[in-house]
């Protein structure tokens, strides 16, 4: 049995009796303002579009879109991010870096509106292309080096909107130095790259894909996102996107990546973020209004636990909600 100094019994639980005593030791804590905000901007007018798989989550319009962001802002979460949808799709995703498309408009209006405010913006080209694929499609796979030209194209048009940080998510080899290269040459070294460092080839992704009308319209992305089984290779790729000039690296998807998480902790001093994904939303909202979980209960565990396995900030859909929950809403 352990023993404290003079042969007396440890006594671990005399700390947490009670809860102030428990906060008084406690070991992390996840602050609002580590949160980051994910929200779905489309284009056109009319009342925002439910996603039936993620309750509580819209399409919204760019008006709507920055409302929600400004409110989000006004919470005190510490950024937003922008995915967006296009009018047309076509094989090479030109939408997504066209100047007037939903995303740099709702990035020009939300820094227009909350001049502060962290904006952050997904670079992927997967929600314009006609086959749903993350990049340029030859012989039916994913070429790699024609595709870099076209997010560093779409990176440089969210900078230009005012975006703070442009998030590449399509796994590309050497994206980041693609990005990093344009935005340095159009004096835009001031933005910032969050890069979705290790995202895996995820079974937790599928409501996300309903949200940006996303899904492969042939075969899959195993070729170029992360293999599950695999933790030493998504080292080596957070560690080759920080060569390459990223600022921050995130892991995705967060809660089956907790290992992954904790190893990327002890190797890398630069900031990591994590995503806790639509999958991950998705059961807990279906748990809960089912009465079979306490949803705030389990949202505070399981972001606590991705910020204790070591994320400085944290994706998520339930960003407000917490908000709303620290300043004693229900």
């Amino acid at each position: 049995m352990a023993t404290e100094p003079g042969g007396r019994p440890d006594r671990p639980r005399r700390l947490r009796r009670t809860p102030a005593l428990r906060d008084w030791v406690a070991e992390s804590g996840l602050a609002v303002r580590q949160l980051v905000f994910p929200i779905f901007v489309r284009p056109g007018r009319g009342p925002p579009e439910s996603v039936p798989s993620m309750p509580g989550v819209e399409r919204r319009s760019v008006e709507d879109a920055v409302r929600l962001a400004t409110a989000a802002v006004d919470d005190g979460i510490g950024a937003v991010l922008f995915f967006g949808l296009p009018r047309h799709k076509d094989a090479f995703g030109r939408e997504a870096s066209a100047p007037d498309g939903a995303v740099p408009r709702a990035v020009r209006a939300t820094k227009d509106a909350r001049p502060g405010a962290i904006v952050a913006t997904d670079v992927c080209l997967c929600a314009y292309t006609s086959h749903g694929h993350c990049g340029v499609l030859r012989n039916g796979e994913v070429d790699n080096d024609a595709t870099l030209p076209l997010l560093a194209r779409v990176a440089l048009v969210h900078a230009r909107a005012g975006a703070d940080v442009v998030a590449p998510s399509a796994m590309m080899d050497h994206q980041v130095a693609a990005i990093r290269s344009r935005l340095d040459a159009e004096g835009f070294s001031h933005t910032a790259i969050l890069a979705y460092a290790a995202k895996y080839a995820s079974a937790f992704y599928g409501p996300f894909r309903e949200a940006a009308d996303s899904a492969p319209a042939v075969g899959d992305r195993r070729g170029y996102q992360l293999d599950p089984r695999n933790a030493r290779e998504a080292l080596r790729e957070i560690a080759t996107d920080l060569e390459e000039g990223a600022d921050i690296a995130m892991v995705k998807p967060a809660l089956p990546s907790l290992d992954v998480l904790a190893r990327a902790r002890s190797r890398f001093d630069a900031p990591l973020a994590a995503y806790q994904v639509s999958g991950e939303y998705a059961m807990i909202k279906a748990a809960a209004a089912r009465g079979w979980v306490d949803e705030p209960a389990i949202v505070r565990e399981s972001l606590g636990a991705i910020h204790r396995a070591g994320a400085d900030l944290i994706v998520t859909y339930f960003a407000r909600a917490v908000a709303a929950w620290e300043r004693g809403e229900p």
